[in-house]
């Protein structure tokens, strides 16, 4: 162990873009911030998301985007409304980064890449005075204050434990901001170690789960074989939720080894996977020709096909091939393709049966984590004074579309805020 004790008024933990956003609002706030990371550069999910383009925000109008957060949306409005989608692009624009609207009504940087952003970013947090420590690996509270060496600062609310390439550190603070993600892409840094760390200290924890996740599904090693990685373009899924609503929605999906995975598979991921866990499975129903209706569907496949295969025949008459009329001879039994009728309803009601959510460490976000009702209304534990929660690790889920990071950016800024005045108030009074 370090015979030194280092000092800090506040230390942020995590790099990513709760963990930078709280720290900006500190050290705008003229509060000494350092800001400590597992990893050896922060940001590196940020940066693996922004891969396939940078999806900073959403488009739509404030109401239908707070609508995105479900069971915390009420939660999620304040913060939402002080840093939402237009302030974020105004901040942006300070980073000298212009975004633009894409066709889907989502919001990017013009150049489609999240390092240059990032780099502006982490340039004028140092110039600010922002100090970055990195392979720094929290390992809670110091359990014993009475061990820590004779210099230390007698004002400190929290000393922290860091394992270091140099041993274990300890640092003191006045507040600390946790934002330490949640448990998606654990080699990137997100790997839910700090969850019995508060919990131990008598913070509730709810169970991290997969969000924006695919299923799995029990696939013949044929399709397994032939398909897997095929997109199924213009398809829709329909099923009822725990409470008996019936979600209906257009897009495309993947079929993949192990099942489903795809743009609209995420938009749908949390009711499908409570389903799962309430009953056991999901069967869904899978629309293949959305653009037809059943009974144009019915009239069509019933035409007279004459020396015609049934492959040429649907895909003639109802543009069902490929990976579609894979699926329906993976689902159907044989017979069903000799009953017209059966076989038009089956390609508007296909059954899915899905049996589980794929692990989450293969999950582009994870659901769970600090329940709002365990903070205040700044993000600080009630039973941890000075300790205030951003980010993933907070209780919240959304759908990929820019909503993630816009809520990870507003609740790290709500926190630093938050500790920026209790930081304050607490040298005050002393």
């Amino acid at each position: 162990m370090s015979s030194s004790f280092d000092s800090a008024r506040v230390a942020v933990i995590g790099g990513g873009p709760a963990g930078l956003m709280a720290a900006e609002a500190l050290c705008l706030q003229g509060v000494q911030v350092d800001v400590y990371d597992a990893m050896p550069s922060v940001g590196r999910k940020f940066l693996m998301a922004g891969k396939g383009g940078m999806n900073i925000t959403h488009s739509e109008p404030l109401e239908p985007f707070l609508d995105r957060y479900g069971a915390r949306r009420e939660a999620l409005t304040p913060l939402v409304e002080a840093f939402g989608p237009h302030a974020l692009r105004a901040w942006l624009r300070g980073l000298s980064v212009e975004t633009f609207v894409g066709s889907s009504g989502r919001v990017f940087p013009t150049d489609m890449k999240a390092a240059p952003m990032l780099r502006a970013w982490l340039h004028r947090l140092r110039e600010n005075g922002v100090r970055f420590h990195m392979r720094h690996k929290w390992h809670g509270w110091n359990s014993e204050q009475q061990d820590v060496a004779a210099g230390a600062s007698t004002r400190a609310a929290q000393v922290l434990r860091f394992a270091t390439p140099d041993g274990e550190r300890l640092v003191a603070c006045d507040a600390v901001v946790l934002a330490l993600g949640g448990a998606s892409w654990p080699r990137l840094g997100s790997d839910a170690s700090w969850v019995p760390l508060i919990a131990s200290r008598g913070v509730p924890v709810s169970p991290l789960q997969p969000a924006n996740c695919g299923f799995d599904a029990d696939w013949s090693p044929y399709l397994r074989e032939r398909f897997a990685g095929e997109p199924v373009k213009s398809v829709a899924i329909s099923f009822p939720d725990v409470d008996g609503k019936v979600h209906n929605r257009q897009g495309e999906i993947l079929l993949t080894e192990t099942g489903l995975e795809g743009s609209l598979i995420y938009a749908l991921s949390a009711p499908i996977r409570e389903r799962i866990l309430a009953d056991g499975e999901l069967t869904i129903s899978l629309d293949l020709a959305p653009g037809l209706a059943l009974e144009r569907v019915v009239a069509e496949v019933s035409r007279p096909r004459g020396s015609r295969s049934i492959s040429s025949h649907l895909h003639g008459r109802v543009g069902i091939s490929g990976v579609k009329l894979a699926l329906l001879h993976e689902v159907l039994p044989k017979e069903v393709f000799v009953d017209s009728t059966c076989l038009a309803h089956a390609i508007k009601a296909l059954p899915v049966r899905l049996l589980r959510a794929r692990p989450i460490a293969e999950a582009i976000s994870s659901a769970g984590g600090v329940p709002f009702e365990a903070l205040n209304q700044h993000l600080m534990l009630e039973r941890l004074p000075g300790v205030f929660c951003a980010g993933e690790m907070l209780d919240w889920e959304a759908p990929t579309g820019g909503y993630l990071l816009t809520a990870c950016f507003a609740s790290g800024l709500a926190a630093g805020r938050g500790a920026a005045a209790f930081a304050r108030a607490r040298a005050a009074a002393l």
